[in-house]
């Protein structure tokens, strides 16, 4: 449980020591981490914490902007740090014209596919998705049958991103909510009929599992109708006053988690529900990163900035900085994919020398020879290069025609394509 920061009624002094904190940088340095008091005491030397906790609050206050939901009033600062990461994204994650990024038109569909799939796997793996990121991805390329609850979870959430970044333009109802969710969870709860409908009932906890303890208690269930309906306004809807459509994004992310509108599935569809409206919004690139990725390597601090905006008066600027970091970290992260990618492509470019082998078949030798154990099939080379089965399968079996693969016969239909026992053989053939 987070600590319980003081009273900050100010008194005289308040506004004198907030002038000296502001012109020692000492606040901005508290604003731009967005500090809450349990950090603020431990870095508020030589100064009283409490008194430094009352200056502190009183600039927050001063510069807060409030949204309200239902019956809720919730609040927000925009700190210097959201504006330079804002000004940044603004010129890089969105717009109309082609980032500068580095992603080759003919290679968009295949990072398009590539990233939907990490985040799909990384939001489920958060909700307790056990299984390894390459079973994964194999099964999703492959369009292979779940076998368990996890694999379940991750093909729901890859189908449900799929259908976002194909209805992205459309307006935010509850029903397209209910959909979004019915997508996302199908097949994974434990009663069908909770798939797609909003909680019934009060009985719903957010428990802190490693203490057993109940870290929230969500808005009752009869007060859904209303929150959902003005959440729903907020992402259609421009403000009275602008926000920033990144600082909506993550305000809505944060409501689906604190109203808790179903049984279970909240913090992917919330997920999923970001993504929509960043798309919407026309943020282009957030198509090409896996958030969900970050937030599962820092859930430690995913969790607290819920936490902390709940326990500090509903201010959610401890979340909306949070996920600004990971924004950023997700677009440093894209950013070394695809430099990871490209010399993929560069060092595939020595296998287009072979006679009649074309860029797809030479990235294809390239993954067997990196990988010898590797066992493909026709989907999974639709999929990955997102072309037509007949594509695909022509592919392959040049590749066998060339010595470099060899089939195995799964079925009368299935067939699988291995490497070949005298690949290395051929490869030198060719390139010697």
């Amino acid at each position: 449980m987070i600590e319980k920061a003081p009273n900050h009624i100010e008194d005289n002094d308040t506004i004198e020591l907030m002038v000296s904190l502001n012109f020692e940088g000492l606040l901005k340095t508290f604003q731009d981490d967005y500090l809450y008091w349990d950090k603020i005491k431990y870095k508020s030397k030589p100064y009283d914490p409490e008194k430094v906790w009352k200056a502190v609050k009183l600039h927050r206050r001063l510069r807060s902007t409030s949204v309200s939901f239902g019956n809720y009033t919730f609040s927000f600062v925009v700190t210097d740090f959201m504006q330079r990461a804002l000004h940044h994204f603004d010129l890089n994650i969105g717009g109309n014209l082609s980032s500068n990024i580095g992603i080759a038109e003919t290679d968009k569909n295949k990072f398009i596919i590539s990233s939907i799939m990490e985040e799909a796997i990384s939001s489920s793996q958060m909700e307790g998705a056990n299984t390894t990121r390459k079973k994964a991805k194999e099964m999703i390329q492959r369009e292979q049958k779940p076998t368990n609850k996890s694999e379940q979870m991750i093909l729901n959430n890859f189908i449900t991103m799929k259908h976002i970044v194909q209805h992205k333009n459309q307006s935010v109802t509850s029903d397209r909510i209910l959909a979004l969710h019915q997508l996302m969870v199908k097949d994974t709860l434990e009663k069908k009929e909770e798939e797609g409908k909003f909680r019934n009932s009060n009985d719903v906890f957010v428990v802190d599992h490693s203490s057993s303890e109940v870290v929230h208690q969500p808005p009752s269930y009869e007060e859904l109708e209303l929150l959902m309906k003005d959440l729903c306004d907020f992402c259609n809807e421009e403000s009275e006053y602008f926000i920033h459509p990144i600082i909506k994004g993550c305000i809505i992310h944060f409501m689906i988690g604190w109203i808790h509108p179903f049984v279970d599935g909240n913090g992917r569809t919330a997920r999923a529900l970001f993504y929509w409206y960043m798309l919407k919004q026309g943020y282009w690139l957030t198509e090409y990163l896996s958030i969900s990725r970050i937030i599962k390597d820092t859930k430690a601090q995913y969790e607290k900035s819920f936490l902390y905006s709940e326990i500090d008066g509903n201010d959610l600027s401890y979340f909306i900085t949070y996920h600004i970091k990971t924004l950023e970290k997700s677009f440093d992260a894209l950013k070394v994919y695809i430099n990871k990618k490209q010399k993929e492509v560069f060092q595939a470019a020595q296998f287009m020398s072979l006679p009649g082998v074309n860029e797809r078949m030479a990235q294809i030798i390239k993954l067997i020879h990196d990988d010898p154990e590797r066992i493909l099939n026709i989907k999974e080379i639709e999929s990955r290069f997102s072309i037509s089965n007949f594509t695909a399968r022509a592919d392959l079996n040049s590749l066998v025609k060339f010595g470099f693969l060899e089939i195995i016969q799964v079925n009368k239909k299935k067939r699988n394509y291995i490497r070949a026992k005298n690949f290395e053989s051929r490869i030198r053939k060719f390139t010697a």
